[in-house]
């Protein structure tokens, strides 16, 4: 498909064929610059390390502060504080960032995507400019990531300890090209990179892309971090036990109906599933005291493998400063989404709430003198691909839905820029009971619709085994195939931060909430958004959009 948005001209050219709506196949004709040094790109990426969790952005959790090496590397470069994912889940984001598309044009609509190596364009774009490319860690595309000049990655998630990974010069082939680890995966993983660094081909800038488990659930530390956090009090969040004016029937149920259904939780609030299980903690507990100890121990096990991933950092950086790199190379670090900390009592990504949706992103681009400390611009994970293309000299395609913001490093405005980012999330009801939806984020306002069924309409079957998200629980009901109230929630971001009021029938709001209809119209036309494949969706929606 077509890009919809006008794309900036600038000294590079690139000539590519169209994306057609039936997925044809993309080629590729890159002209790049006068010859001239690259600088390296060194793309990092953790699993579900939100900005809470880093002491650069402040907020709740800053006096605690992980993060030391991750808060240096923002103080030396660009602090972007409106970076937003478009799918809050793993599969799904990194699709994205692999292809500069939303999930129905790359086709990765929840776990279950991939990416075949025809898809993998920025790998493949990157190589075409000269750029030795890899990816180490990592991976849950599902196909072999061939698009890479080298690749060493973990099967789907991965284990934390003496991981397996898929190893393009082992012997087999995909998927039996496993070789065994010793060690914490953290750890492991920088070895493996610096082990890559130190024998690439020094004739050519590098694309690394250093991707982390770490912290994605169910938190596991290396030893050495047993004690850290032991003897501190975490911080918590107000919402985490109060609610009151937050959600809406969508995400309670008509009348509270379904509050012990709905979002995993850190509380006793969901008994099939919450923060306490996972964490061991004695059942037998007041709910109050439940929901503290439940808290701190989620928390603490999962700053913990922060922790091991910027300590980690530490390591690499110090790398790239020994061998003189350190100053050619462009650092970025990111998560590959947010996630919920026991805001709202919820654990997990998925929702479209702000702790799940931002997405850390922090720049270090050598000689741009000029860069700006803190960008504000609304960027999405689209982005990120178009952006590091940009860098490498090379003009983003038109099958690319998301656009370059390489200009912010020499502090000029990104001009016909997006005023609203697209979100949706898929997977209805799977593995956290997450209602399927769909909005718009603007940097003041956020207007949410719950459709609440599943993109698969294909009846229960009672001779099927279901598994994956469409697990049954322990009463024979099947989650996914169970819809839920359709409904909106409209939150005045610039007043109300931590999105304790919807105000989605408050008089007040009418018109913000008809402009942020349009533009979630606009939007979803120009990015293969629609439910025109889903017709009982399109169905839900059509019955509720005035409501």
């Amino acid at each position: 498909m077509k890009n919809q948005l006008l794309k900036k001209l600038g000294t590079v050219l690139v000539i590519a064929s169209s994306l057609s709506a039936c997925g044809n196949t993309e080629k590729d004709t890159v002209i790049t610059k006068a010859p001239e040094k690259k600088l390296n790109i060194l793309y990092i990426m953790s699993d579900d390390h939100t900005r809470q969790a880093i002491g650069a952005y402040g907020g709740l959790l800053s006096s605690i502060d992980p993060t030391p090496n991750i808060d240096k590397l923002a103080s030396e470069g660009t602090r972007f504080d409106n970076v937003f994912v478009t799918n809050s889940i793993c599969t799904p984001s990194r699709a994205t960032i692999i292809t500069g598309q939303y999930s129905q044009t790359n086709g990765a609509l929840d776990l279950d995507g991939q990416i075949s190596a025809d898809k993998q364009y920025l790998p493949k774009l990157m190589s075409q400019a000269g750029y030795q490319t890899a990816i180490i860690g990592k991976w849950h595309l599902k196909k072999e990531p061939k698009a890479f000049d080298y690749y060493k990655v973990l099967p789907n998630q991965g284990k934390y300890f003496d991981p397996v990974f898929r190893d393009k010069n082992a012997k087999g082939k995909w998927p039996n090209n496993k070789v065994q680890s010793k060690g914490h995966s953290s750890d492991v993983i920088t070895d493996l990179s610096i082990d890559w660094l130190s024998h690439r081909d020094k004739n050519k800038p590098f694309f690394l892309m250093h991707h982390y488990k770490s912290p994605h659930d169910m938190f596991e530390n290396a030893p050495r971090y047993d004690e850290y956090l032991a003897n501190v009090e975490i911080p918590e969040p107000a919402s985490l036990y109060s609610q009151p004016n937050w959600g809406s029937k969508a995400t309670k149920g008509e009348n509270d109906s379904l509050v012990h259904e709905i979002g995993t939780s850190v509380s006793k609030r969901n008994p099939r599933r919450n923060m306490g299980i996972h964490m061991n903690v004695d059942q037998s507990l007041s709910d109050k005291k439940y929901t503290h100890e439940s808290y701190q121990h989620y928390l603490k096990r999962y700053l913990r493998t922060v922790k091991g991933v910027d300590d980690n950092l530490a390591r690499l950086f110090n790398y790239l400063k020994e061998t003189g790199e350190w100053d050619n190379t462009v650092i970025i670090y990111t998560g590959d989404q947010g996630i919920l900390l026991g805001e709202h009592d919820l654990i997990d990504k998925r929702w479209m709430y702000e702790p799940s949706l931002r997405m850390p992103f922090i720049v270090r681009y050598p000689g741009k003198t000029k860069a700006p400390k803190v960008n504000g611009d609304l960027i999405n994970n689209t982005d990120f691909a178009p952006m590091m293309l940009d860098i490498a000299g090379v003009e983003t395609p038109e099958y690319m839905q998301g656009q370059s913001f390489a200009n912010v490093f020499d502090n000029k405005p990104l001009e016909k820029w997006r005023e609203a980012t697209y979100y949706r999330y898929w997977m209805h009801r799977a593995h956290h009971d997450v209602p399927s939806h769909f909005g718009v984020r603007s940097k003041e306002y956020k207007l949410i619709f719950f459709y609440g069924t599943h993109y698969d309409a294909t009846p229960v079957q009672s001779d099927v085994n279901y598994a994956g998200h469409n697990w049954s629980r322990k009463d024979g009901v099947i989650p996914s195939k169970t819809a839920t109230p359709a409904g909106w929630e409209f939150y005045d971001l610039k007043n109300d931060p931590e999105e304790l009021h919807n105000r989605y029938d408050d008089p007040q709001y009418k018109e913000v909430i008809a402009k942020l209809k349009a533009e979630m119209l606009k939007q979803r036309e120009a990015y293969n958004e629609t439910d025109a494949n889903y017709p009982h969706i399109q169905k839900v929606i059509d019955k509720h959009w005035n409501d």
